[in-house]
């Protein structure tokens, strides 16, 4: 964040404490940012912590309610480069121990509180660490994990734990604001004393008992999925709907076949390109000779020719001239990716289908065009469209229809649609099917 020069510096920089010290103040605050103290995660830019935000507020979303502190260190520790971050105890683990034997808290009912804190910490400092050297943690930079690929990766990770936690005191409301985690080493115990922080200690106990199950559930990721999703960039459709299909996309065995599929074939796709063509005009470099251009670009050697001949090579068009490089102009077009998805589908046809679909629609999208997928079995389901050169993938990987067959009625919605479609765009449509022999269109 820029701060002021001169003398409105230290004005500039009461104001921002002052700021800060009111949000401090706010359970909705001080609830999910006082669990900071129980943290062994330590980012070395705000907007790292930034991100932990966000992904605490769409698990939220998704249902999976989980401490704030939990979920920053498991998520910086899978998804952020290791040399970003710093690995140790915020606040003193002797300091976490008091205040647990001060609220009387006790991990399985034992009475030993204080052995019951330390071995309880020391397993979670030990969790973090085998995470942070997992597989998937080391490829984590090159697999480009956006967003909403780490929100779904956590809602897998702790989904099923957090059914086990309790609901804390508080109600989490942290805003996208830098200046909270500015200075905040100093403040962790006074926010962590401001809340009963059972509730916490009981998430954290969850956690630590769930770790062979997150280790185990960590390794049988499918990296390729990852890469899949890296490779193409991202998800065309943001927010809950790319990450309710992503958490489809990851618990299917039917995915992971078709990502496999177009894994092989990609390679070849993304190396198309628009080709140039020539033009007359003076733009991009020279392309070759053509009998058509501008006074210019005229062939030198044309000017050895006597005047007779040389109006005559001029009448017949015979002159020569250098032409220019120029991206072929193309009609505008839109186009219609249909893909089969009835109970005959299933299997290889399904696999071979979505992932030729895939391999298109990025090509296509390489090339300039637009780009609508649409899904069929019975009826015709919602278009999802390319945009800005990002394919919805969850979509096309999780989709199910459960609807029979009914090929006059799905392409007499087709043509509706294309009618209706051709009014309001003069884009001209070009429709692709994906399907098998036996699909039987009425003429």
């Amino acid at each position: 964040m820029c701060r002021g020069t001169g003398r409105n510096a230290p004005r500039l920089e009461k104001r921002e404490m002052a700021v800060s010290e009111s949000l401090y103040h706010d359970p909705a605050i001080a609830g999910p940012l006082g669990t900071l103290a129980l943290s062994v995660v330590r980012p070395r830019a705000s907007t790292l912590a930034l991100c932990a935000v966000r992904w605490h507020h769409d698990l939220k979303r998704l249902g999976v309610n989980f401490p704030f502190a939990l979920v920053h260190d498991l998520g910086l520790a899978l998804g952020a480069p290791a040399v970003e971050l710093e690995f140790g105890r915020r606040v003193p683990a002797n300091e976490l121990v008091t205040r647990a034997i001060r609220q009387s808290w006790s991990p399985a009912g034992s009475a030993n509180l204080l052995e019951d804190a330390e071995q309880l910490l020391g397993s979670y400092d030990a969790l973090i660490q085998e995470i942070a050297h997992s597989e998937l943690a080391r490829r984590a930079a090159s697999l480009h994990l956006n967003h909403d690929l780490m929100v779904v990766l956590l809602a897998r990770l702790v989904g099923a734990v957090s059914e086990r936690c309790p609901t804390p005191p508080y109600v989490s409301g942290l805003p996208l604001d830098p200046l909270l985690f500015e200075r905040i080493e100093a403040r962790l115990l006074e926010l962590f004393d401001a809340i009963n922080r059972a509730s916490d200690w009981a998430s954290l106990r969850e956690l630590v008992g769930s770790r062979l199950y997150a280790l185990t559930w960590l390794d049988s990721v499918d990296s390729r999925t990852l890469e899949l999703f890296g490779l193409l960039g991202g998800d065309s459709a943001q927010g809950p709907t790319a990450q309710v299909d992503l958490l489809s996309v990851l618990g299917s065995p039917e995915a992971s076949q078709v990502v496999s599929f177009s894994m092989e074939i990609l390679p070849s796709v993304l190396e198309a390109k628009t080709h140039p063509t020539i033009a007359r005009h003076t733009a991009f470099g020279y392309a070759g000779l053509s009998r058509r251009g501008n006074l210019d670009g005229l062939v030198l050697t044309e000017l050895a020719w006597d005047e007779p001949e040389m109006l005559r090579r001029i009448a017949d068009d015979e002159v020569l001239y250098y032409a220019r490089e120029q991206v072929r102009d193309q009609a505008e077009r839109i186009h219609y990716l249909l893909i089969d998805a009835s109970a005959s589908m299933r299997g290889e046809r399904a696999t071979f289908a979505r992932g030729m679909a895939l391999a298109v629609a990025k090509k296509l999208i390489l090339s300039g065009e637009s780009v609508v997928l649409r899904f069929f079995d019975s009826r015709l389901y919602e278009p999802r469209t390319g945009q800005s050169g990002r394919l919805p993938l969850g979509h096309l990987l999780s989709f199910r229809g459960e609807r029979g067959r009914n090929p006059a009625r799905v392409f007499r919605e087709l043509i509706a649609a294309l009618d209706v479609r051709h009014r309001r765009d003069g884009r001209q449509p070009v429709v692709h099917l994906f399907t098998h022999a036996a699909l039987y269109i009425p003429r």
